[in-house]
């Protein structure tokens, strides 16, 4: 898989709520809880790009079909 260009992207707590579209306060409680990946740059959170997409994708409730049909 080739890299784009938002792979190595970093985000402050304030564009994360956007693109998640939450609450600042809730994005700082999910990163001090170890809940969302992030890292502290000077004392201020970060988060890259491609780990909240892997995260989100990890958390979604929308799992892939294992070709089992349940009945």
């Amino acid at each position: 898989m080739g890299k784009t260009e938002s792979d190595g992207e970093i985000l402050t707590p304030e564009e994360v709520a956007a693109f998640l579209k939450a609450g600042k306060r809730t994005v700082y409680r999910f990163a001090q809880n170890g809940d969302i990946p992030a890292f502290k740059l000077g004392g201020t959170w970060r988060f890259r790009r491609s780990e909240l997409d892997s995260w989100i994708e990890a958390n979604s409730n929308q799992r892939k079909p294992t070709g089992k049909m349940a009945r």
